[in-house]
């Protein structure tokens, strides 16, 4: 009974934080180490210039992020979906001294104010960003990678992933973004975009090469390692 009442009042406890979102961020966000100046810049002007600026990684993630990278050292990586380049520069954090992230974005209205920042970065020799359409430049990038990161075009999560992970090393990491999709993959009757994210979540579930977990950050990564 005893065991009934605490796990009753964690269940309590856990749904009023998830009520209570903005005050659980500002406390991961207190919690984890700070941004540094480039990423607040990136962070502060991406809210101020961009129609949607929650597609920016933002603080925790980014350090999320960072960690992952950190502990695999990596010596190269791949992002499909650049955006502001927040994300990046927080993956780039992780590289091994000699190693190059290559990224990938379709938007050409962002190329001059990306480029900017990372030339201001101190990964500004080893990223290599790239514009246009992913799904025609991944086959041009040459090697294979230790880390992937897909932030990009939901309804094709699935087909990057198959043309990937035989191009990521053993240990390596696949990261893919927003698989919670707002919670909507719970829902009874989902979307057509929503059934895209599903279809990818079990599909991905019963992949054998693959060791996997989903992490309930922001929209939901999911942290892939390869066998």
């Amino acid at each position: 009974m005893l065991n009934f009442f605490v796990i009753g009042a964690l269940d309590i406890n856990f749904a009023a934080m998830l009520e209570n979102e903005d005050a659980l961020n500002a406390y991961l966000e207190k919690t984890c180490d700070i941004e540094n100046g480039l990423l607040k810049r990136i962070n502060r002007e991406t809210y101020l210039r961009e129609t949607m600026p929650h597609m920016l990684s933002g603080h925790f993630q980014g350090r999320v992020l960072a960690m992952l990278a950190k502990l695999v050292r990596p010596k190269r990586i791949l992002e499909i979906g650049t955006f502001t380049g927040y994300a990046t520069l927080c993956l780039a954090e992780g590289l091994d001294k000699e190693g190059v992230l290559h990224t990938i974005d379709i938007n050409e209205e962002l190329e001059e104010r990306v480029q900017s920042y990372f030339d201001a970065s101190s990964f500004r020799d080893q990223i290599k960003y790239h514009v246009g359409d992913a799904a025609e430049i991944v086959s041009t990038i040459e090697g294979d990678f230790d880390l992937v990161f897909i932030d990009a075009d939901k309804k094709r999560n699935l087909y990057y992933f198959e043309t990937l992970i035989d191009r990521v090393s053993s240990g390596g990491l696949l990261l893919i973004d927003n698989v919670l999709w707002k919670g909507k993959v719970l829902t009874d009757n989902p979307d057509n975009q929503t059934k895209k994210v599903i279809e990818l979540n079990e599909t991905l579930a019963r992949d054998s090469r693959i060791e996997k977990l989903i992490l309930p950050i922001r929209d939901g990564l999911f942290v892939l390692r390869k066998k």
